[in-house]
């Protein structure tokens, strides 16, 4: 297949891209690279420095499908630039949608996020229940959404509303739950958890990553919205966890910055036959296993909220 991946350079594009050529498809990144280039060379894989703004300026000619990353990351990046939000994820998206019309392209898969449902009493989210977004990121993201779901005449359109990922990724991030609690406690022997009831779902990049190339060839007429998480943890629990892998201390800060809590119910995905390989245990032991051999280590860049402050 030719797939163009968008925000490629980025922590799941990083994992994502090589897995893609593995199978022989041929790709075309586009990022802004803010936070470096981590793909390594390849005959199958044209890389460019390119901001989604700017997507009229390519020819996506014999493009199948469309695999979606780009955007800025996460609530407190967002909240940086309103403005940079909007703009990437809210006017990059249509200019991408109106390109990909043109040329034809038949498939659109779509990185949204679990975040979307933001605080919920349910005993479970599901792809149906009200949306309660309480932070621009999240309102960036429905909005979003809602964009791409107004093309559907136009495309195939699959939308994914990820779990926290965690696992190890060359465009490491470290400002991702699992991340940053086994970092801290591999690094300082101390787990700061800020309130830590509060629950999360949680999949490991490695699913995450395989569930996108899943949609690129499953029967169009699964089209639709699908959360992927399948571990919903309390943060103290995860935590736990981590102290578990890792001797360290958990030290609790009552205020608690994100109150975003909510469980992910994944059942419609594991339905069509979807299921994980890997969990957060997994990650933190890889983590772990990087770490001492030293291949992990405190990169500025890893830091993406601090990064971008620099960028922009």
């Amino acid at each position: 297949m030719n797939i163009l991946v968008t925000g490629g350079c980025g922590y799941v594009g990083s994992v994502l891209i090589p897995k893609l050529l593995s199978t022989n498809n041929k790709v075309i990144c586009i990022d802004t690279q803010w936070f470096g280039n981590y793909l390594k060379k390849h005959h199958n894989l044209k890389n460019l420095k390119l901001n989604i703004q700017d997507i009229e300026k390519i020819k996506l000619k014999n493009i199948d499908a469309v695999i979606h990353l780009a955007s800025i990351a996460n609530d407190p990046m967002s909240e940086l630039d309103k403005n940079l939000s909007w703009e990437t994820s809210g006017l990059g998206t249509l200019k991408l949608l109106e390109v990909c019309k043109k040329y034809g392209v038949k498939r659109f898969i779509y990185a949204s996020s679990g975040s979307v449902y933001g605080i919920s009493k349910e005993k479970q989210v599901k792809e149906n229940s009200k949306l309660n977004p309480i932070s621009l990121y999240n309102k960036v993201k429905m909005i979003t959404e809602r964009t791409i779901l107004s093309y559907s005449n136009f495309f195939e359109i699959f939308i994914i509303r990820p779990a926290t990922i965690c696992g190890f990724s060359p465009r490491m991030r470290l400002d991702l739950t699992v991340n940053a609690l086994t970092f801290s406690a591999l690094q300082n022997k101390k787990i700061i958890v800020h309130g830590g009831n509060q629950v999360r779902p949680n999949v490991h990049i490695d699913d995450i990553c395989d569930v996108y190339i899943k949609f690129l060839k499953i029967n169009k007429k699964y089209q639709g919205i699908y959360n992927v998480g399948f571990e919903n943890k309390s943060i103290i629990d995860i935590a736990k966890l981590v102290q578990s892998i890792i001797k360290s201390e958990i030290i609790i800060e009552k205020n608690n910055h994100d109150p975003r809590s909510y469980r992910l119910n994944s059942d419609k995905i594991l339905k069509i036959g979807f299921f994980p390989k890997k969990n957060i245990k997994d990650a933190i032991i890889e983590l772990k296993s990087l770490y001492e051999k030293n291949k992990i280590k405190n990169k500025s860049s890893y830091h993406s909220l601090s990064w971008l402050k620099k960028i922009i």
